[in-house]
């Protein structure tokens, strides 16, 4: 028995790999692993990518990607450890204090900034009150900017000076836009931003101040991290940080649909060329069933046999899985340019991560599709050179099913898929493929009487699928997977998105008002009627903090950094209504129908995500500060809250009488279609205490967040239709041999070229035409699953899919036709000699 070492037995492996690349199961081998390495490289990519650049947007809500925040100024070694990471670092100091004028005082809420502040973001200012706006700057010492309401406040102009404690500062500019605005949307006193070195001067911050110290970081992801983990340590307990998560919700939700969909299209592109490299793999193993005989008669133990073949695909696998993850890197490069008017202009770059990961599941594919039916190769017996009817035993079925189960596993868990969509999507194929695997089996056998009396090439194409109905089943499967995937991809895009883009739109509210006093709300609900603005109700708002649960401190109840940790740390926006808003759904409990009794507790219903981070249950305690006094209620029922609508939404809604006696402003939200923007001017102008804010931009945000996804689902539908082609050409390669065969015996019977060509037509075309009707069926099947069950979305009948028969047979008939030319090509003499 000849021993050869590992290295000459890798030189034997890649001589008969260059030997074989002619091959055209090698060549349909290579593609497919190519395309599932370039679709998982390629999304990986753009996943990682545009999260990065999403990140980055999100970033500029907070004016920094981390903040340290505290009621004291953060310690010396704090802020030296961030700048010794690197980090660029802006100081903001927030405060509420009196403002004094010429002609009277006004409370307002006061920002003092250092010159890096934002270090996300823009400022954005005006020269005069409802003036065009500019971009960037800041406030230099001796200036503030302020809003316009407390110019119409205190009866001043631009120009004019105020009093901050002990400092006279000159107002500059009119203030616009504040990137962090966003935590203090419900401040009820007008702003200003001030220069941080004249913060010392004003004498305002004396101990015991209420004050709001926040210092803000800048920096690459690592030095953020690094940073992060050793202030953590050094955290007091009035201080916490702040990061992305912390931010907008409307972004965060439609970027985790966009993930979900764009793994749930790299799963089907991945999974069709896992079946292209099983069908392969085993024709590639079949015709090398007699090298593998000659090799074992010349020595090679069965192990090494083995091993030849397995190294072949290891180096094919290899050669493949780079090439494809180079092309995947640059086409999401492609793709990125393509979206390069909807993302910022630096998109963090995606690293090797994406790559390797790709190159991972192209190999883990290759190995739970490809290795069970090249064991066979190790077992084939040397007698098979003098008798080829002796085949190997076949590997054990649990090893064929396991390995592929393994390895769709794997793929599973690195996409990070979840499993209510993993299991509507595999779980509606596999009852797609059993049911309609049946009735196609007995469409066949059915087929038998109809022949008798058909025409010759008719005969011919369908008794190819009538002689093998089990094989012909499972090529209608193949193939009708393909449809069903390309078919699933276009679906979801044209409609999903849609629904996505009808949840928001185009008359959604574009702007919020806020602080409307109790004696203007009438007036302002009447000034909106006239403009024919579309308006949500007007809400009653108290700011109070939850402090006990069922008599408990909620500080002891709650889990750092959990959402209600970061709830209870702050005065939540309280309110009162009768009816349940808009956008809210009941998840538990029942809502009220009438005002409480004079000696029962009132009842809350509180947002479903913040009661099961508080643990709250039904019938709890819940005892609130609202300025200073205690207010109890019972959770009476719990809420499911669409965040994406861009009306006002609460944590906690009141039952009407609970808080009776405390005083509350009003906001609301509208919409006013575009061209009115004088009218919002003179809307601000009639009501100078409310706070109007447009929110035109984020909409625009949102928007080109699902233009994106629209974008990339185009891109990606690529991968899938190279990957169904993959699948496609491996199945009739696996069929070649024995259809060379065939047609050579039926042209040495006399049989005419076109007669064999029709016949080809019909029995594809028909093939492909049933595998149509089954894509259909199996699309509608799973996208009911999908709908009802993973994106809770109305689901609906899909008339256009019955064009799928018609593309199948097209499709499918051209190719076959295309796919077995050799099978009509090839020389009677020469194959029958052969055989």
């Amino acid at each position: 028995m000849t021993r050869l070492s590992f290295w000459r037995l890798c030189a034997l492996s890649l001589r008969q790999l260059l030997r074989d690349t002619r091959a055209s199961e090698v060549r349909v081998l290579f593609f497919a692993l190519l395309v599932a390495v370039a679709a998982s490289t390629a999304i990986g990519y753009f996943g990682a990518r545009l999260n990065g650049a999403m990140q980055l947007r999100a970033s500029e809500f907070l004016g920094a990607d981390l903040v340290l925040q505290g009621s004291a100024p953060a310690s010396e070694q704090q802020v030296a450890s961030g700048s010794a990471a690197g980090l660029r670092h802006a100081r903001v100091v927030e405060f509420t204090s009196v403002v004094g004028g010429d002609s009277g005082i006004q409370l307002s809420s006061i920002k003092a900034a250092d010159p890096a502040y934002p270090l996300r973001g823009q400022l954005r200012s005006a020269a005069a009150p409802y003036g065009e706006e500019r971009p960037g700057g800041g406030p230099a010492p001796g200036e503030a900017w302020v809003e316009p309401r407390l110019l119409a406040a205190l009866g001043l102009s631009i120009g004019d000076s105020i009093d901050v404690g002990m400092k006279t500062l000159r107002m500059s500019r009119v203030l616009t836009y504040e990137p962090d605005r966003a935590n203090n949307f419900y401040s009820l006193t007008p702003r200003v931003l001030m220069n941080l070195a004249d913060l010392e001067a004003t004498g305002v911050i004396q101990p015991g101040s209420r004050v709001s110290y926040r210092d803000l970081w800048r920096g690459d992801g690592a030095a953020l991290a690094e940073y992060r983990q050793g202030v953590e340590k050094t955290l007091a307990a009035h201080q916490r940080l702040l990061d992305t998560r912390d931010g907008n919700r409307q972004i965060g939700g439609a970027l985790g649909k966009a993930e979900r969909y764009l793994n749930m299209a790299s799963l089907v592109a991945v999974l069709l060329a896992g079946v292209a490299v099983a069908l392969s793999a085993s024709r590639y193993a079949a015709r090398r069933l007699d090298a593998s005989a000659l090799l074992r008669c010349l020595g090679l133990s069965r192990h090494q046999a083995l091993s030849l073949y397995c190294l072949q695909l290891a180096m094919l696998g290899v050669v493949a899985a780079l090439a494809g993850a180079l092309l995947g890197a640059l086409a999401q490069l492609g793709l990125f340019h393509l979206l390069a008017g909807l993302l910022p202009s630096q998109v963090p770059p995606g690293g090797l991560t994406p790559a390797l990961a790709g190159i991972a599941t192209g190999l883990v594919a290759l190995a739970g599709f490809a290795l069970p039916p090249l064991a066979a190769l190790g077992r084939v017996p040397p007698l098979r050179v003098l008798r080829r009817d002796l085949l190997p035993i076949p590997p054990s079925s649990w090893l064929v099913y396991g390995a592929a189960l393994l390895a769709l596993g794997l793929i599973m868990w690195r996409l990070s898929l979840d499993l209510l969509l993993t299991f509507a999507l595999l779980g509606g194929g596999l009852i797609a493929a059993l049911l309609l695997g049946g009735l196609l089996l007995l469409g066949l056998r059915s087929l038998r009487q109809l022949l008798a009396g058909a025409p010759l090439a008719w005969r011919l194409g369908l008794g190819q699928l009538l002689r093998h109905p089990l094989a012909a089943a499972g090529q209608a499967l193949a193939f009708g997977l393909i449809l069903l995937a390309m078919g699933l991809v276009a679906l979801l895009r044209a409609e999903l998105l849609d629904t996505w883009q009808a949840q928001l739109p185009k008359d959604a509210p574009n702007h919020f008002a806020l602080n409307i006093l109790p004696d203007e709300r009438q007036p302002f609900a009447e000034r909106l009627a006239q403009l024919n603005a579309t308006s949500a109700p007007l809400y009653p708002v108290i700011p109070g903090r939850l402090t006990h649960i069922n008599k408990q401190p909620v500080r002891q109840l709650v889990s750092k950094e959990s959402t209600g940790e970061r709830a209870v740390q702050r005065d939540l926006s309280l309110t009162w209504a009768a009816d349940l808003p808009q956008g809210n759904a009941l998840s538990a409990g029942d809502w009220w129908q009438q005002a409480p009794s004079d000696d029962a507790t009132p009842g809350v219903s509180v947002e479903a995500e913040l009661a099961q981070s508080l643990k709250l249950q039904l019938g709890d305690l819940l005892t609130f500060d609202i300025g200073g006094q205690q207010r109890q209620a019972r959770v009476s029922s719990l809420r499911s809250v669409h965040w994406d609508s861009f009306q006002p939404n609460f944590y906690m809604i009141f039952q009407p009488g609970t808080l009776q006696g405390l005083p509350a402003t009003y906001l609301t939200s509208f919409y006013l279609a575009p061209g009115h923007d004088q009218e919002v001017v003179a809307l601000s102008r009639a009501f100078p205490a409310v706070t109007i804010l447009q929110v035109d931009a984020l909409l625009g945000q949102l928007r080109s967040i699902l233009a994106q996804v629209t974008l990339a689902v185009e891109y990606v539908l690529l991968f899938v239709l190279a990957a169904g082609m993959a699948v496609l050409f491996a199945g009739l390669q696996a069929t070649l041999d024995e259809r060379i065969r065939q047609g050579a015996l039926l042209r040495a019977l006399g049989a005419a070229r076109p007669l064999l060509v029709k016949a080809r037509r019909i029995e594809f075309g028909l093939l492909g035409a049933v595998s149509g009707l089954l894509a259909a069926l199996g699309c509608e099947l799973i996208t009911w699953a999908l709908y009802r069950y993973a994106f809770d979305l109305h689901w609906a009948p899909h008339p256009w899919l019955l064009a799928l028969p018609v593309a199948g047979a097209v499709l499918v008939g051209g190719a076959g036709v295309l796919g077995t030319r050799r099978a009509l090509n090839a020389s009677p003499l020469a194959v029958l000699r052969e055989g």
